[in-house]
């Protein structure tokens, strides 16, 4: 595995060997690593700055600690993996491909995040999100855990707030904070959480080596756009 010092090397040498697996190492606040990215692994140590991952396109990304905002801007496909948490607008107007937090995510995670026939963005947060988790949601899948401190709520104010298609799916009983009355809110069954959840909630437990059905213990709801409601019918549905 080679080598690269942000410290030293700088972005120069992570686009010269782009392809193959690297170890990152000396992060303190760069941007854009990974970005743009179509193949290959990069284990990052340290706290990556602002778009790690944006407009990655196959790549995979792992962080060994916290990630800044903007993480998987545009994303196209491949996975980040962040062990650790993740700063404000995580995964913006993510286009397909994986995004795990193994830790809390700040405001408006998932923003506009979307999918088109096979391709489904999917991002799940191990921990809390701030508030506006999921606003103008427009495809894709979206999984809160709040694994830790569960006496709290698990995000903010707002969730989904603007959201017409995609589901954002919390493992808890509460309703959040100020739902929009344009959206719908109902309980997960077993069939769904077997069928939709348990691949994803497995897939992101084996990443982190955590226990799947510690992940999938519990209830979860479901958040959805209403579809009798007027603005929903302004958009194609995917």
């Amino acid at each position: 595995m080679r080598t690269v010092d942000m410290r030293k090397d700088g972005l120069d040498a992570l686009k010269a060997h782009e392809g193959e697996e690297m170890e990152v190492t000396g992060c303190l606040g760069e941007r854009y690593i990974g970005c743009g990215m179509k193949s290959g692994i990069l284990h990052v140590e340290g706290t990556p700055g602002n778009a790690l991952g944006s407009y990655l396109d196959g790549g995979t990304i792992y962080v060994d600690g916290n990630a800044q905002d903007a993480t998987a801007d545009t994303m196209n496909s491949g996975l980040v993996a962040i062990r650790g948490s993740a700063g404000d607008a995580l995964a913006y107007g993510m286009r397909g491909g994986r995004v795990y937090v193994l830790g809390d995510a700040g405001y408006r995670a998932g923003v506009h995040m979307k999918a088109y026939e096979d391709r489904k963005s999917t991002l799940v947060i191990g921990g809390r999100t701030g508030s506006f988790l999921g606003e103008y949601l427009a495809g894709g899948i979206i999984i809160v855990l709040g694994l830790g401190d569960e006496q709290r709520d698990i995000t903010g104010y707002f969730c989904g707030n603007g959201m017409y298609a995609g589901t954002i799916y919390l493992r808890t009983e509460r309703t959040p904070l100020n739902l929009s009355d344009k959206l719908v809110r109902r309980n997960v069954d077993e069939e769904e959480k077997e069928r939709i959840l348990k691949p994803i909630i497995e897939d992101f437990a084996s990443v982190f080596s955590l226990s799947a059905d510690r992940c999938m213990s519990g209830s979860f709801i479901a958040i959805e756009a209403d579809e009798s409601k007027s603005y929903s019918q302004l958009y194609a549905a995917v």
